[in-house]
């Protein structure tokens, strides 16, 4: 038996540390859903395997599709230690004002960072509603989807989407029999390339993106690797889905 755990945007930052250290658990089958494959990432002698496929979430609709086939083919007592989708990926579109933003760029973003997860869990939820094992539902949020931003209105807004889908799905799933665990989780700030390109917004259209650099002057941001052990020593709390917008914070 081993435990399955699909993470979005396993590339790079957060999402790849947490596949690094899943796979060097052992005992784990670890599905990294990216745009490009990632050759750090190899499967340990410990026993985990390790399935990685380039795949665009700005065509989730497809994305989706693919997933619950593959689901559907394993057979349902091959992960009865449990499954776990750990919907990473987020996209930033340029910061500033909405009346400046790139329409084709703002549309990629929140398909990515919303509409995409929105259709993994479901896909996720319908292909593995038969399996016996334990099921979670790990949804990366952030601080800016509970509190506004001047030049972020795209990422805040998904982000904030991704609360109110995710205090849904829990609302659904606690009257199952075998519900998923949910939680839409902000992990802290972290030092990623998406915090680069915070930091280097146009100040006259993202005043507030020296307080981005003033968290790197000061050694406020957490390395990947920091963060990734801490998401993942949240997800396995025993009250994982009592409170279904988190912070890795939370005590």
């Amino acid at each position: 038996m081993s435990q399955l755990t699909i993470i979005t945007g396993a590339s790079r930052g957060l999402g790849l540390a947490m596949a690094h250290q899943l796979l060097e658990r052992g005992g784990q089958f670890v599905l990294c859903i990216a745009r490009k494959p990632d050759a750090s990432l190899v499967a340990t002698g410990g026993g985990s395997e390790l399935l990685q496929w380039a795949m665009d979430l700005s065509e989730p609709v497809a994305a989706a599709a693919h997933l619950e086939a593959w689901l559907r083919e394993q057979p349902p007592t091959r992960f009865a230690d449990g499954a776990t989708l750990i919907n990473n990926a987020g996209v930033v579109s340029e910061p500033g004002p909405i009346e400046r933003l790139d329409a084709a760029e703002l549309s990629t973003a929140l398909r990515v960072t919303l509409e995409a997860p929105m259709l993994l869990c479901a896909a996720f939820l319908r292909a593995t509603q038969d399996w016996a094992g334990p099921r979670k539902l790990l949804n990366i949020s952030s601080g800016l989807g509970r509190r506004a931003m001047a030049g972020a209105a795209g990422y805040c807004t998904a982000k904030a989407g991704l609360d109110s889908f995710s205090r849904v799905v829990a609302l659904d799933e606690a009257l199952k029999p075998n519900g998923a665990k949910v939680v839409a989780l902000a992990p802290g700030v972290i030092d990623t390339d998406m915090q680069v390109q915070l930091r280097g917004g146009d100040p006259g259209q993202f005043p507030d993106g020296k307080v981005f650099a003033q968290l790197q002057a000061k050694g406020g941001l957490a390395t990947p690797q920091a963060a990734a052990a801490r998401v993942l020593t949240y997800l396995e709390r025993a009250d994982f889905g009592s409170n279904p917008v988190a912070d890795v914070r939370d005590a």
